[in-house]
């Protein structure tokens, strides 16, 4: 039997908001700051990437008025 060296999972990375811009970053290896938001909202599907707080709560009440 042969031991395959585990992959470190990497521990950040570095995003501009698919709405505005703003430089954030995700926390891959740990709890991001969007899981302490309470809105889930659907992950984008046309190919944008994670929105910075402020977009994604903008985006939440955007939902909410509906």
């Amino acid at each position: 039997m042969t031991n395959r060296p585990e992959t470190p999972a990497p521990s950040s990375r570095r995003l501009a908001c698919a709405g505005c811009g703003t430089e954030f970053s995700c926390s891959l290896s740990g709890p991001c700051w969007c899981s302490e938001e309470t809105v889930r909202l659907p992950m984008p599907v046309d190919g944008g990437d994670c929105l910075c707080r402020d977009c994604l709560r903008k985006a939440a009440q955007v939902v909410a008025s509906r």
